[in-house]
């Protein structure tokens, strides 16, 4: 057992003793590419999304050097076909870019010295293999005078591209590294039976082409069959909830919101898990990452950028094109690329149906305001502050206030040449009121049996705060609106929630070009 080659199955033991969700169905699927065409795999999934553990689950199962079968019958894998005819039967090289960066002097150093210390060990396991050059061509002779065949896992394999952004000479010997293990024509074939790479990033593309086209990739853009294993799915993370006495409404907003073609729900499996062991909802993205590193890239003045963000951050979904972006992230040359990368790294989520970005969660939601609240973009910045001051203003019934509030909403926000439709003021008070995500749920169009509320807010559990149902008109009334909430009783569908509902009236003049507002107290059985 080695630190590269052949590492056994103590990784994998160590996550099964945890939290565990049961994910080796995985396995079978990549038994079912081994000695085929697509034997090649790259997955792109964001930080903490259950990359190593996946890699780690490989290596176990695998890894000819230990016994697993134990380890594994109690899972889903032990149930296909294919179980025991590849467990435990190859020589498995396992590669975490990320330490090798983490223990040479330079980074420039990284790829001479990890094919120096895998070479090392298979001269261990094989030392008439010894004399070769490179990495590749030692593999090439271990299986010309074996026969046997490898399966190479690489964990991180983008991390050079992220850490060594404008080091394009090591990246060029990098991908020649990589090309030298994947793209050779026979001798690929003959000895490699199977490699899995994780990453963030999908393989970067030099012009037209990628630098390694064989591999056949599942992205947070088009994960394809393996969109189950992005993170959890929703009927996993309810029986965790269930398992473990946690609300499963909580962790659906706080975790959810990532959506594929075939997996309409998909969680953040590092934050679910940190949810149980800690007993509370909360943010555990910056755990992982700071917000710092998303304020990088929301700052680039790209045409659009601030816009964008500040619809998303009401709630809006974003049409985009996906195609532009070169899989690095240092050839940002417009918004799209900018909106693209964020998905990539699981700030934003992504809906091929209608190709649309949006924040995904509450978890993330929170990010995007504390990078918005300090960056550089002063006017998104400005909108956050005076969403405090909207929200605090409605509270204590302050109409010019509110009305005032809003007027900025609208200024920053939105240009004037859209504001033309009750829609495009619906629009201004789901981001007026951003200061709202944390104390209330949003909720558009409640039913009340005899039509629907446009805006309804909904202290979250715990909270002291009133309900504020809000009702929009577009150059009537004010009053008119507060009309409206009272013949078709919207309040009386909020009977069962026991405390005080504002009922909040905004109405915006086109002649005037001025928002007005009316708020009532509204208590079961009158209104104050």
């Amino acid at each position: 057992m080695g630190n590269y080659l052949n590492v056994g199955n103590d990784g994998f033991r160590s996550m099964t003793n945890g939290i565990y969700v049961d994910k080796t169905e995985l396995i079978a699927f990549i038994n079912q590419t081994l000695g085929t065409t697509d034997r090649l795999t790259c997955v792109s999934r964001p930080r903490r999304f259950g990359k190593s553990y996946a890699a780690q689950m490989l290596c176990a199962y695998y890894d000819r050097s230990c016994d697993s079968e134990g380890l594994f019958e109690r899972y889903r894998i032990a149930g296909d076909p294919s179980f025991r005819k590849h467990l435990n039967q190859y020589d498995v090289i396992y590669l975490d870019i990320t330490w090798f960066i983490s223990i040479v002097d330079h980074i420039r150093d990284t790829v001479l010295y990890l094919q120096e210390k895998v070479m090392e060990e298979l001269y261990l396991a094989y030392p008439e293999a010894k004399g070769e050059r490179t990495l590749p061509e030692t593999l090439a002779r271990i299986n010309g005078m074996t026969g046997r065949k490898f399966i190479v896992i690489i964990d991180e394999w983008d991390a050079l591209f992220r850490e060594a952004k404008e080091d394009h000479t090591l990246q060029e010997e990098y991908i020649r590294l990589l090309r030298g293990l994947f793209k050779s024509s026979g001798l690929t074939d003959r000895m490699i039976a199977g490699a899995y790479m994780t990453g963030i990033l999908p393989i970067k593309k030099y012009g037209t082409q990628s630098a390694i086209t064989d591999f056949r990739e599942y992205t947070m853009i088009a994960p394809k069959r393996l969109a189950k294993y992005v993170g959890f799915t929703e009927p996993e993370v309810r029986e965790l909830c269930q398992r473990y006495h946690m609300d499963f409404a909580e962790a659906k907003r706080w975790y959810d919101g990532y959506s594929f073609s075939r997996i309409q729900s998909v969680y953040s499996p590092n934050s679910v898990i940190e949810a149980i062991k800690n007993e509370e909802f909360g943010d555990y993205w910056t755990q992982t990452e700071t917000y710092a590193s998303l304020q990088v890239y929301i700052d680039l003045d790209e045409d659009g950028l601030k816009e964008a963000i500040v619809q998303m951050l009401g709630g809006a979904r974003i049409r985009m094109d996906v195609g532009t972006f070169q899989n690095d992230m240092t050839s940002i040359r417009q918004k799209d690329d900018v909106l693209t990368l964020l998905i990539h790294l699981g700030y934003l989520a992504y809906d091929s149906t209608d190709k649309s970005v949006f924040i995904p969660n509450e978890e993330v939601h929170q990010e995007f305001v504390r990078a918005v609240s300090t960056g550089r973009h002063q006017e998104v910045a400005r909108l956050i502050r005076n969403s405090d001051l909207l929200l605090e203003r409605t509270l204590n019934m302050d109409e010019e206030g509110v009305a005032a509030a809003i007027e900025e909403a609208h200024r920053v926000g939105t240009s004037p040449l859209f504001y033309n439709n009750e829609q495009a003021l619906r629009s201004v008070i789901r981001f007026a009121y951003i200061s709202c995500v944390d104390e209330f749920i949003r909720i558009e169009e409640l039913a009340s049996g005899k039509g629907y509320a446009d805006v309804v807010f909904f202290p979250k559990r715990a909270s002291s705060m009133p309900v504020l149902l809000i009702e929009l008109k577009w150059d009537k009334t004010e009053d008119g609106a507060i009309s409206q909430i009272r013949r078709n009783h919207y309040p009386e569908v909020l009977a069962d929630y026991g405390g005080d509902i504002l009922l909040v009236g905004i109405n915006y003049h086109v002649k005037s070009q001025r928002h007005c507002c009316k708020i009532e107290r509204y208590r079961m059985g009158r209104i104050s």
